[in-house]
């Protein structure tokens, strides 16, 4: 699983499988065939239950059906739309494309809407005369059966309603959607490929490589790379990450080794987008987390308590990174050289700017410097250093905004009842 999202066909499915419309038009394509089949089946049905059953009796049901589910179907997408704008003005706008991408609401609305066209469509072929009466037992118990599927729908919706859109149900989504990216990047360090070093000296014949495109770097095709690197002696070594902004252009990279038709393949296997994505970027939930905190400690919204929560979960989830272990001890492709990810910008990206706009809070600032001295004695040297770095930081900016003598004291006080394993 911590492997997935090295080739672009792996990165286009997950993309797929988390848009609403995929699995709406699934369940709506679903329908119409079960509504087709049961023209087709109608001479598998004993002649006993045909007799019993009259297209009468079944069209009323799946005009109630029909109707329901649309009604159902526009005020489920209403209480999503609003769930959703309440959930971006809470915490941040960049929360808005990781509710887009939740499966539960995808699932419960692909079932309201197809049950919606798998009514309409049998209501259609009863009313055509396409449908036989002697299909009128097999379409009930179709029916009979897409209400069940209806009725286990609605009771997943409304337990789903309870929290959709509050403050801890957002912060859980951002959670589990920065935590498969970021331990991915601990597992597989530089995404597979060599790590490229600030010492590392470039072969002389090297070439340039230029984006391709203005925009965020949110995937890189590490399959399609290597294959470029047919070569024994093709290198490619690209200085930038997902995450990073390129501008159309300008030198991101070398290549040693490559024809010009091969050197022109290579901005083919880098997307560039106008907006930074998870599959790839370990630190950008740690930044949509940091911005929920920011906001959180605006004055418009005065809510420390969401900022110690993020805090809290932006430590569990540096933690967890620093105590996982890398799965491969050799390249995946050693064709191809990137930045191992940087812990200075993980740091960064998760309290930076806590440290700067919850200093004037007391509550906020001591368990900021609690998270960061405990993240100073993390097994990773790298990341305790940055933590280290970052504490200073976060106390001198402390210092500065704290009004009270004796809340200062308390903050250099904060680290000594914290202890920790050798």
């Amino acid at each position: 699983m911590k492997l997935n999202f090295l080739s672009s066909w792996a990165m286009t499915l997950h993309r797929l499988s988390r848009t609403l419309w995929l699995r709406v038009s699934f369940f709506a394509l679903l329908s119409v065939g079960t509504a087709v089949l049961a023209l087709l089946a109608r001479n598998m049905i004993p002649a006993t239950l045909q007799r019993s059953v009259s297209p009468e009796a079944v069209l009323p049901i799946l005009t109630i059906l029909a109707s329901g589910m649309l009604a159902v179907s526009t005020f489920s997408l209403n209480v999503m739309v609003t769930a959703h704008n309440a959930a971006a003005g809470q915490a941040t706008p960049r929360v808005h494309r990781i509710l887009l991408a939740d499966t539960t609401t995808h699932t419960v609305l692909a079932v309201f809407i197809g049950a919606f066209v798998y009514a309409l469509s049998a209501i259609i072929l009863f009313k055509a005369g396409l449908y036989p009466e002697e299909a009128s037992v097999l379409v009930l118990i179709v029916t009979v059966a897409v209400v069940v599927l209806v009725i286990l729908a609605l009771l997943r919706w409304i337990h789903h309603l309870s929290d959709l859109g509050s403050m801890d149900a957002t912060l859980a989504t951002i959670e589990r959607s920065t935590r498969p990216c970021l331990m991915r990047a601990r597992a597989v360090p530089a995404l597979g490929a060599g790590i490229l070093r600030r010492d590392m000296v470039l072969p002389d014949e090297a070439r340039p490589i230029l984006a391709p495109a203005t925009g965020h770097v949110q995937f890189i095709d590490m399959a399609g790379l290597q294959n470029l690197c047919t070569g024994t002696r093709a290198r490619l070594y690209l200085y930038t990450r997902p995450g990073d902004y390129v501008v159309k252009g300008e030198v991101i990279g070398h290549a040693a080794g490559h024809d010009d038709a091969a050197l022109e393949r290579v901005g083919a296997h880098l997307t560039i987008g106008a907006h930074r994505t998870f599959e790839q970027d370990a630190g950008y939930g740690l930044l949509v987390l940091s911005e929920t905190a920011a906001r959180a400690l605006s004055p418009g919204i005065n809510d420390p308590g969401t900022a110690i929560a993020v805090i809290c979960r932006l430590e569990n989830l540096l933690l967890d990174w620093a105590h996982a272990r890398p799965e491969i001890e050799a390249p995946l492709f050693a064709g191809v050289f990137l930045p191992d990810t940087s812990r200075t910008e993980l740091i960064e990206n998760a309290f930076g700017q806590t440290a700067r706009d919850g200093a004037g809070q007391i509550e906020v600032a001591e368990r900021l410097r609690a998270a960061l001295l405990r993240l100073s004695a993390a097994p990773d040297p790298a990341l305790a250093g940055a933590a280290r770095a970052m504490a200073t930081r976060a106390l001198d900016h402390a210092e500065g905004a704290l009004p009270l003598a004796s809340e200062r004291a308390r903050l250099h006080a904060t680290g000594d009842g914290i202890s920790f394993l050798p």
